[in-house]
């Protein structure tokens, strides 16, 4: 979902002057548009015009009242640098200021891609292998400087039970991330993929199949186990269409190609991990989903699929 605003106004003074200072001399800002879905940052698309009439767009990140934003911005501009390099459709960087030494407040500015968000149920299962398939072939790169090691975004301790649920089957989903973690091969992760930093084809007038034309959002690229992108992943698609969909996404990556660690009990501790870290921001993270469309995703609906979720990991054989 985008707000249109009339003008350039909308983005602040410093920062203006710094995009324009990267634009082509014959180069002005048009129009920008306010892009709904961002927890961290404000995102704008920014309409460029030239004298002779064409058009391009940019993308505008500006990070306002958050924190680490000096290292996601790193983190992001050295992602954009080495995936120009390969087949990964990801926005090119036009430059980046970490620390805000020119703009107002942390930014970066970047290409814009073609495509949209897709959150709705319809169309899922045609959906779900283009993610795993888009997953895979970026845990298949081997940066010649890795990104530093993943960080885990959940502690036991600081778990959140959702109101109703089963107290002993959280309790022991909580003692799962009490233990250390299983050893792990590391690869290149992009720490936050799912459905809302996917992007694809606009729809046609006649049906056609869905088609990746984008994967934004680099801010927190890691390295570490394959396991904890996939569960991340599988974490949103169970909480968007239901638990079922979080086991069927781990099966099609590995349909992708994909592997994943060589025990089930290994595989457990990194979806019971990332699912269990969703419990301390389901309202951050449903926000911006009824934002895009989907209004029945209220925090508290949210909560019980997320504790349908555990509780299915929880019981699943392993």
């Amino acid at each position: 979902m985008t707000h249109h605003d009339e003008t350039a106004s909308a983005v602040r003074p410093l920062t203006l002057s710094w995009v324009n200072r990267h634009l082509k001399t014959d180069e002005r800002i048009l129009t920008t548009e306010t892009l709904h879905g961002g927890i961290t940052a404000e995102i704008r698309k920014l309409t460029i015009g030239a004298r002779d009439g064409g058009t391009r767009a940019l993308v505008l990140r500006t990070f306002v009242n958050a924190e680490h934003a000096e290292d996601s911005l790193h983190r992001e501009a050295d992602a954009l640098t080495l995936l120009t390099e390969t087949a990964v459709p990801a926005p090119a960087l036009i430059a980046a200021d970490p620390t805000a030494a020119h703009c107002e407040h942390p930014s970066l500015l970047m290409t814009h891609l073609a495509g949209r968000t897709i959150l709705d149920d319809e169309g899922a299962e045609a959906r779900v292998p283009l993610l795993a398939r888009q997953l895979a072939a970026i845990h298949a790169l081997r940066p010649t400087e890795r990104p530093r090691t993943y960080t885990a975004w959940t502690t036991a301790d600081t778990v959140v039970t959702p109101k109703g649920a089963d107290a002993t089957t959280w309790a022991a989903a909580i003692d799962v991330i009490r233990k250390p973690p299983p050893p792990y091969e590391g690869r290149f992760l992009h720490r936050d993929f799912h459905p809302g930093n996917v992007l694809f084809a606009a729809r046609s007038p006649s049906p056609a199949p869905p088609r990746i034309t984008g994967v934004v959002d680099w801010a927190t690229t890691s390295w570490g186990p394959t396991d904890l992108d996939v569960a991340h992943c599988s974490t949103n698609l169970a909480l968007l269409h239901g638990p079922e969909w979080g086991l069927r996404f781990a099966e099609a990556y590995e349909e992708a190609g994909g592997t994943l660690a060589a025990t089930a009990h290994a595989r457990r501790y990194w979806q019971v991990r990332d699912a269990l870290a969703f419990s301390e921001e389901v309202a951050s993270v449903s926000q911006p989903w009824r934002k895009a469309g989907r209004t029945e995703l209220t925090t508290r609906a949210v909560e019980e699929r997320l504790d349908a979720y555990v509780t299915t990991l929880m019981t699943t054989p392993t």
